[in-house]
């Protein structure tokens, strides 16, 4: 006990005339011989000391070169690399973004408790875990998030992944970094074809060429058959939590309900009707495929959707079927046409009128990519 008083004392009656470079080469030095030399328990526990009282050093290069000693090993005293860690950003880098002593909890206060460069050196990490990224999603800044999703070493779940779409989609860096993923989950990517829409709204020149109106009827039907496209594509197990999702913000309307059944997007279609009325999945399932037109038209009604609209819905159901039999090739076409025949005679007006109009729209776009599909074999 003597001996480390006596080695502590001297150092420090050193320390206060040295000079900062030798204060720094010393701190170094002190922290090296910590980890790779044989110290019995007196020196051990005098060496700890003295790099204690180094944390209080005035210049920052006295602690850098501490930190750079020792913040890379397991055998670091943890509460020196706590201290090292909150320290400003150029000594804190080392401790923060390669101790192995700092855990999730650490971590997930240090980004919470700290400025946007100690963000930016936690996404930074050789590994990051998915409580750590949890955070980061939650509380980091766009260049933060964007080195998270740079890094290969961190993992991060669907609902972070979810949470960053939310809150930064609409910087186009981080969409795209998002939208290569192929673990974004249906109801992010979505949200991020918003983003885009509502970019493209914003944008003034657009707006003086097209005009406001007009411009946000586009975005809307691009959005819509984007999320179409996107409900064809994913996993089954994905298509509840998308519905959910398009449910809650408003986007199960029946222009966007028709385009999907139009399309074949069958499993999704359901998925929808199931969310919507509450039945069963297999019941529901069970009428779309077999049931009469009164139990089809009921299963609408119950929907929500109101009579004149439901009757729409129920021929579609119906042609599906048989296109679906006969031609499951040109299913879209088919029904979109066939439908326009049936009920473009009727003076239709308002919700009724705007479906059919969508409905049109949908018929001419297939006619235009069979076009382009009969003049590239043509000219193959």
């Amino acid at each position: 006990m003597l001996r480390r008083r006596v080695i502590v004392e001297a150092f420090l009656r050193w320390i206060e005339t040295a000079k900062t470079g030798d204060r720094a080469r010393a701190a170094n030095a002190l922290g090296r011989a910590y980890l790779q030399s044989e110290m019995s328990e007196d020196e051990r526990k005098a060496a700890e000391m003295a790099m204690t009282f180094l944390l209080d050093d005035p210049s920052p290069r006295v602690r850098l070169a501490l930190a750079e000693a020792i913040a890379w090993s397991p055998d670091a005293p943890r509460s020196l690399i706590l201290s090292l860690a909150e320290d400003q950003p150029e000594v804190a880098c080392h401790a923060v973004t390669c101790s192995p002593l700092l855990s999730d909890t650490d971590l997930v206060d240090l980004a919470a408790r700290g400025n946007g460069a100690t963000r930016m050196l936690i996404a930074a990490r050789a590994h990051v875990t998915r409580p750590v990224s949890a955070a980061l999603a939650e509380v980091g800044d766009e260049e933060e998030v964007l080195c998270l999703l740079e890094n290969d070493g961190a993992a991060i779940s669907t609902q972070s992944l979810k949470r960053i779409a939310e809150r930064l989609g609409d910087s186009c860096d981080i969409r795209n970094l998002l939208l290569d993923r192929s673990d974004l989950p249906a109801d992010a990517r979505q949200l991020l074809t918003q983003h885009v829409s509502n970019a493209l709204v914003g944008l003034p020149l657009a707006q003086a060429a097209i005009g406001l109106q007009r411009l946000q009827r586009i975005s809307r039907e691009a959005t819509e058959a984007a999320i179409v496209s996107i409900a064809g594509d994913i996993a089954p197990r994905e298509i509840p939590d998308l519905v959910e999702h398009l449910r809650l913000n408003g986007r199960l309307t029946p222009c966007f309900l028709m385009h999907a059944l139009c399309a074949g997007k069958v499993d999704f279609f359901a998925a929808a009707i199931v969310d919507l009325t509450g039945c069963g999945e297999r019941r529901v399932r069970s009428i779309l495929a077999t049931g009469r037109m009164h139990a089809v038209r009921a299963l609408y009604e119950s929907a929500g959707l109101p009579r004149d609209i439901s009757v729409i819905f129920v021929e579609a159901t119906l042609l599906w079927r048989d296109c679906a039999r006969r031609a499951p090739g040109s299913v879209l076409g088919n029904i979109c046409g066939r439908l326009l025949e049936k009920f473009r005679r009727h003076d239709s007006h308002g919700a009724v009128g705007e479906l059919l109009d969508m409905v049109e729209k949908l018929g001419v776009a297939e006619q235009r990519q069979s076009a382009r599909v009969y003049a590239a074999l043509a000219a193959a």
